[in-house]
C-alpha cells in the first residue's frame, strides 16, 4: 500500500502528530523501566485500554475496553461521550442530547447506522429499523454516571455475533449494585456559537440520581436512577434563496458563503432543537444460590422536541424581519422560503431479563428483551406564515415499531477446548402514517398522506472453538448460519381521493459465515494475533420498505429496489502487540472487502431511471493501518498517555449504478484518524487532562467531486478538550471542562457543537 505523506502534512496533523510522540516514542527513562519489569506477565488477549474488568465481548480483532481511568478524564454529558478518544472510532454527535449519535468504525460511513451492534449489559439497544443517521443505537437507556465499561471490537470476527457486526460490537456495562449507595450528579452547560447571522449562547444542564442495594444475607440487589436532560442546540441547518424572477421587496441581512454547493445568499437558520429527555431506570437482581442468577432491567425514556423558534437574517426597508416571499438582494430577485416550525414528542421503553447459571457442566446465559416506541408524534407546518398562525401541515405518527432480541449461549472447556455454541434471534417491525392537518400545531383536520410499513426477523446459530494449541498458541474457529425473513411490507397513499395500500412481496435469505482467528505469544512481551472473517447483512424495514406509490397507486419504481440484495463483507486484522515496561504499543492492519454494500445513492435503478433511494453497490473495500500507544507515568510521576494514529484508505471499487465512483474515495471516510488524551495527577485530590480528536479531510460525496469547510460538507477537524477535576472529598467531586477549546468549527454537512463549556458537581456515597 502507498501512503501519501503530503496529504497528511498539514498543520493540524502536525499538531496532532506531535502530541503522540510521548507515546510512540520511548525515552531513556522508559528504557530504564522496561529492564526492571521485562519478565512481567502478558496479557491472554490483546485489548487496548486500562480496563481493570474482564471485557464483555469476544476480543478477536481489534479490541479496546475503556473504564474509569479514561472516563474521568471526559466530559460526558451523553453516554457516547466516553468513547471519543478510542482508535479509528467516532460518534457522529451534533449537538448535546442529539437524536442522531450514530457509531463509526474505521471505514464506516457515518450514515451506516445498521453496521454496529449496541448492547447494554448484554440487551440489544441497536435500531435495526432502518440504515441511516436517522437510526442511532438507543443511548439513552443508560447515563454516563452509571456505565462501569465500555467495551468496542472492530469487525465481526466473532461467530457469536450476527453480521451487523460488520463494522463492530460496542458492549455497555453498566455499575452492579454492591451496598447500600447513591449517587446525584448535575452538570450545566453554556456553547457561545457564531455562524452566518446566528450569534447566540445556547446552554443547557442535566440532572442525574440514583439509589442502589444489595442484601448483605439475602439474594436480592436492585438500582433505579432518574436522569433529565434539557439542552438546546445550535441551528442543524440554514435556509437558502432561490432564484426567481419578476420583482420583490429589497431586503438586507443575506449572507454570502461563495464555498457553500448552492451558491445562493443564506436567508436564516432552521430552527435549534430544544431537547427535554427524561429517562427513569430500574436494575433488579436475584442469586439463586450455586451459581444461578437472573437479571432484570426496564427502562423508560421520554423526549420532548421544540423546534419553534427560526431565525431569519433578512431586513425590510424599517428594520422588520422577512421570513416568506419575493425579496431583492444585489439586484436579484430571490424567494425566502423554508422556514417551518415543529414540535415531537416520543415515549419509549426496554424490558430485558437476563439468565445465567451452571448446567450439566455448562455455562449458560440466556436473555430475552422488547424495546419498544410506545408513541412518536411529530408536527410540522407548512412554512413559516402557517407556523405562526397554527395553519397547514404536517403530522406524523408512529404505529407499532419496536423489536424484540433473544439469546442463549453455552460454554464448556474440554481439557484443551473452550466450545460455545447458542443462537440468536430478532423481530423489528415499524408502522407509520403521515397525515395532512389544517391546523398543525393540534394536529386537527387531519388527511391521509402516506403510510409505510413492514417486519424483519432473523434467527442464527453458531459454534466456536477456541483450542490451546500450545501454551503460547492458541487457534479459535467458528461458523454461524443465519435466516432472514423481511414480510408484512406495505406502502400507501392517496389515489383519486382514497387511500389505497400496496403489499410487498414477502422475502427470505440465509448465509453461511465462518471465522478463524490465531494469537501468538511470539516471545516475552510479543504477542500477535490474525483473525479472518466472513459476514452477511441483510437488508432492515428502512432499507426494504422504504418505497412510495405513483399517481395511479401503483409501486414507484425510482423510490426503491425491490431486489435489494445483502451486502457481504470478507474482513481479515492483524495485531501485533510489545509490552515493555509502563509502555504498550498496539500496531494494527486490517482489510474488508464488502459485495452488494448498501448505500443510499443516486443512480440508475432496475428500470434505467435516474432515482435517489437504497441501492447495492457492487464492491467497497477498504484498508488501513492503526497505531495505539498507551503509558503510564510518562516523564514525571503521574502522567498518563494514551495515543493513537490510523491511516485508512477507502474505495468504492466497482459500482455499476454510478460508474464515476469507482475508484474514488467513499465519502466521510477521512484518509488520517488521530486521537489521544494525556492525564495528569496533579496530587491526589486534583487532575488534569487535555484530549484531542483529529481527521483529515474526506469526500462528501461518491463521485468526490463535494469537498469543503462549511455547511453541507464533511470537513477536516481538530478538536481539543479539557478537564479539572477536584476530588473535594470521598464523597463529592467538582469539575470544570471545556469541549473545542481551540473552537473549530467543524462539519458532517451539519455543524458540530463550537467551543462548549461544562461544569459537573458529584456526590456519592
Amino acid at each position: 500500500m502507498s501512503l501519501d505523506l503530503r496529504g497528511a502534512c498539514s498543520a493540524r496533523a502536525l499538531l496532532a502528530a506531535l502530541a503522540l510522540s510521548p507515546a510512540l516514542l520511548p525515552t531513556a527513562a522508559l528504557a530504564d523501566a522496561a529492564a526492571s519489569t521485562a519478565a512481567a506477565e502478558v496479557d491472554q488477549v490483546i485489548v487496548v485500554g486500562r480496563s481493570d474488568k474482564p471485557i464483555t465481548v469476544e476480543p478477536r480483532g481489534l479490541s479496546v475496553s475503556l473504564g474509569k481511568t479514561e472516563f474521568e478524564a471526559i466530559n460526558a454529558v451523553n453516554v457516547e461521550d466516553l468513547m471519543k478518544y478510542a482508535p479509528d472510532f467516532f460518534v457522529r454527535k451534533r449537538y448535546i442530547g442529539d437524536a442522531n449519535a450514530v457509531p463509526g468504525f474505521r471505514g464506516t460511513h457515518s450514515t451506516q447506522s445498521a453496521r454496529s451492534l449496541v448492547m447494554v449489559d448484554g440487551f440489544v439497544v441497536s435500531n435495526f429499523l432502518g440504515n441511516s443517521f436517522a437510526f442511532p443505537p438507543k443511548w439513552g437507556v443508560v447515563g454516563p454516571g452509571e456505565v462501569k465499561q465500555f467495551d468496542i471490537v472492530y469487525g465481526p470476527y466473532s461467530a457469536r455475533y450476527p453480521g451487523a457486526s460488520m463494522g463492530g460490537v460496542v458492549s455497555i456495562t453498566t455499575q452492579a449494585p454492591e451496598s447500600r449507595e447513591a449517587f446525584v450528579i448535575t452538570q450545566v452547560f453554556a456553547q457561545p456559537y457564531k455562524q452566518y447571522g446566528t450569534d447566540k449562547t445556547y446552554d443547557g444542564y442535566t440532572f442525574e440520581a440514583g439509589l442502589a442495594g444489595k442484601q448483605a444475607k439475602g439474594p436480592w440487589s436492585g438500582r433505579i436512577s432518574y436522569r433529565r436532560l434539557d439542552n438546546m442546540g445550535q441551528p442543524m441547518q440554514w435556509t437558502q434563496l432561490a432564484a426567481a424572477i419578476g420583482t420583490g421587496a429589497p431586503v438586507s441581512g443575506a449572507v454570502v458563503d461563495p464555498n457553500l454547493i448552492l451558491k445562493t445568499p443564506v436567508a436564516g437558520a432552521y430552527a435549534p432543537d430544544h431537547t427535554i429527555q427524561d429517562q427513569v431506570r430500574a436494575r433488579v437482581g436475584y442469586d439463586f444460590g450455586r451459581g444461578w442468577t437472573a437479571q432484570g432491567l426496564f427502562v423508560l425514556w421520554n423526549t420532548d422536541s421544540d423546534q419553534t423558534n427560526p431565525t431569519t437574517y433578512l431586513r425590510d426597508a424599517s428594520g422588520g424581519p422577512v421570513y416568506e416571499g419575493k425579496v431583492v438582494v444585489g439586484g436579484q430577485t430571490y424567494t425566502a422560503s423554508g422556514l417551518t416550525l415543529g414540535l415531537s414528542d416520543r415515549r419509549e421503553m426496554l424490558a430485558g431479563l437476563k439468565l445465567a447459571g451452571p448446567l450439566a457442566g455448562w455455562d449458560v446465559s440466556a436473555n430475552l428483551s422488547h424495546y419498544w416506541i410506545d408513541r412518536q408524534r411529530s408536527r410540522t407546518s407548512s412554512g413559516y406564515t402557517t407556523g405562526i398562525s397554527n395553519g397547514a401541515g404536517t403530522f406524523t405518527n408512529q404505529g407499532e415499531t419496536g423489536w424484540w432480541t433473544g439469546d442463549l449461549t453455552a460454554e464448556r472447556a474440554f481439557g484443551r477446548h473452550a466450545v460455545a455454541v447458542g443462537l440468536n434471534s430478532n423481530l423489528y417491525e415499524t408502522d407509520q402514517t403521515t397525515f395532512g392537518a389544517a391546523s398543525w400545531k393540534a394536529a386537527t383536520g387531519r388527511t391521509f398522506s402516506a403510510e409505510t410499513l413492514g417486519k424483519t426477523s432473523l434467527i442464527g446459530v453458531f459454534a466456536e472453538d477456541e483450542i490451546s494449541l500450545t501454551p503460547d498458541l492458541s487457534l479459535t474457529a467458528g461458523v454461524r448460519y443465519d435466516r432472514w425473513r423481511a414480510f408484512d411490507g406495505g406502502v400507501g397513499r392517496l389515489v383519486a381521493g382514497a387511500p389505497r395500500l400496496q403489499s410487498y412481496a414477502d422475502r427470505d435469505d440465509d448465509a453461511i459465515s465462518p471465522k478463524v482467528s490465531l494469537q501468538w505469544e511470539i516471545a516475552p512481551g510479543w504477542r500477535t494475533q490474525l483473525s479472518l472473517a466472513a459476514a452477511t447483512r441483510f437488508p432492515t424495514v428502512g432499507e426494504l420498505f422504504q418505497g412510495r406509490l405513483d399517481s395511479l397507486g401503483n409501486f414507484d419504481p425510482n423510490s426503491f429496489d425491490p431486489n435489494l440484495k445483502p451486502e457481504r463483507s470478507r474482513d481479515a486484522n492483524l495485531i501485533v502487540r510489545h509490552s515493555f515496561g509502563p509502555v504498550r504499543i498496539t500496531g494494527s492492519l486490517f482489510y474488508q472487502r464488502v459485495e452488494d454494500a448498501i448505500f443510499s445513492l443516486q443512480g440508475f435503478n432496475q428500470f434505467g431511471v435516474v432515482t435517489s433511494s437504497f441501492k447495492n453497490i457492487d464492491v467497497v473495500r477498504q484498508y488501513g493501518v492503526e497505531l495505539i500507544g498507551e503509558a503510564s507515568d510518562v516523564l514525571v510521576p503521574g502522567l498518563d498517555i494514551d495515543a493513537n494514529v490510523a491511516w485508512i484508505d477507502a474505495r468504492t471499487v466497482k459500482n455499476g449504478a454510478l460508474p464515476d465512483s469507482e475508484g474514488v474515495r467513499f465519502p466521510r471516510i477521512p484518509e488520517w484518524r488521530i486521537n489521544g488524551a494525556a492525564r495528569y495527577r496533579i496530587n491526589e485530590a486534583l487532575r488534569l487532562s487535555v484530549g484531542f480528536r483529529y481527521a483529515s479531510r474526506p469526500n462528501s460525496d461518491l463521485t468526490g467531486s463535494q469537498r469543503g469547510d462549511t455547511y453541507g460538507y464533511t470537513s477536516e477537524f481538530f478538536i481539543v478538550d479539557t478537564k479539572l477535576a477536584w476530588d473535594i472529598n470521598d464523597q463529592v467531586q467538582a469539575s470544570v471542562g471545556i469541549d473545542n477549546l481551540n473552537n473549530d468549527k467543524a462539519w458532517v454537512f451539519h455543524p458540530y457543537t463550537q467551543r462548549t463549556v461544562m461544569v459537573e458537581l458529584k456526590w456519592k456515597r
